[in-house]
């Protein structure tokens, strides 16, 4: 007997997962890792967070752009700005040659608690 057109099959509902909301320049990613778009300003005097908005957290970088300097010195960077971070939980996971990057982070963290701690080092200058 051929099935009725209109007619769904009984089950669960297939509705996609929808990712958690955003928390400005930190996000959680489907994987379930913490990400921080972020945007570089390499050729600084000094390594420093600038700014925390809602598309990007702002970082000035005391590396030249070139061979990707700037990159492994941002990577090298953000543990000490994040504190409780090894120096291998923080990737590169995209914007090898851009200004906008985005950070992934391996390490077991929420991105409430590296927004509250990004806020804190833009407070300090």
């Amino acid at each position: 007997m051929p099935k009725k057109a209109g007619v769904m099959n009984k089950g669960k509902s297939q509705e996609p997962e929808r990712p958690p909301p955003s928390l400005g320049p930190v996000t959680v990613d489907p994987r379930g890792s913490v990400t921080i778009a972020i945007r570089t300003k390499s050729g600084s005097k000094q390594n420093a967070v600038t700014d925390v908005t809602m598309e990007a957290m702002s970082v000035a970088i005391a590396a030249p752009p070139s061979e990707g300097e700037a990159n492994a010195k941002l990577c090298q960077y953000l543990p000490k700005v994040l504190r409780k971070l090894r120096k291998s939980d923080v990737i590169l996971d995209k914007g090898g040659k851009s200004h906008e990057n985005v950070v992934r982070l391996l390490a077991s963290t929420t991105a409430e608690e590296i927004l509250e701690k990004l806020k804190q080092q833009v407070e300090k200058k």
